[in-house]
């Protein structure tokens, strides 16, 4: 695998834009509570940022075990078992999430 190339790269410009638009969401929670606004519509923005925020997540994770991961098994070896294990951490920690 090439230094900077992720499973993510021809992707990134899409990512960058939903996290900006996260981004805008969370200082709209923030204005929210500046303005004193209802609890229960302020806990639903937080859904839907913590449901955008998984969805990008899981996409990312897709990217990940199709590309890097992918390429480390076929080559085999020591790489192969790390990229495993950090695939398998980083689903045990958004399971937990």
């Amino acid at each position: 695998m090439t230094a900077g190339a992720h499973g993510y790269s021809p992707n990134k410009d899409n990512y960058a834009k939903r996290l900006r638009r996260i981004e805008g969401q969370v200082r709209g929670i923030a204005k929210m509570i500046e303005d004193d606004k209802y609890c229960i519509d302020i806990l639903t923005q937080i859904s839907a940022v913590n449901s955008a925020m998984q969805s990008v997540a899981l996409a990312l994770l897709d990217e990940h075990l199709g590309h890097c991961v992918s390429e480390a098994v076929a080559a085999g070896g020591a790489e192969a078992d790390q990229k495993i294990a950090e695939a398998s951490a980083a689903i045990a920690r958004l399971v937990r999430s």
